[in-house]
């Protein structure tokens, strides 16, 4: 876990929102599409939704989740054409444990 990497990572505001909605994303997207394909919100949401919801090119959100990634924010799954991504809870305790314990 690097500390400076997720601030960084974070100091965007929709990078923020995306966070929150990956947290809780029934409450921001329809699961319909995903059960219809044997699939749930565990394996995360696809890049597509988020560009929906965000609406933001699809460019701009592909380089956000790349960059939530490499601070170990989210995880990613690639499924046929496409990839979903889910928040990594293990670096976000991680990191919460760090900004309790050094700041």
């Amino acid at each position: 876990m690097d500390p400076l990497l997720i601030y960084k990572a974070l100091s965007n505001e929709t990078r923020c929102q995306i966070m929150q909605w990956l947290k809780n994303p029934e409450a921001f997207f329809d699961e319909k599409p995903y059960l219809q394909q044997g699939l749930n919100f565990r394996i995360g949401v696809c890049v597509g939704d988020i560009q929906a919801k965000s609406g933001l090119a699809q460019s701009v959100i592909s380089s956000y989740l790349a960059t939530m990634q490499k601070a170990g924010l989210l995880e990613s799954e690639r499924i046929g054409k496409w990839t979903y991504y889910r928040r990594n809870e293990k670096t976000i305790q991680q990191f919460s444990e760090y900004v309790q314990t050094k700041l």
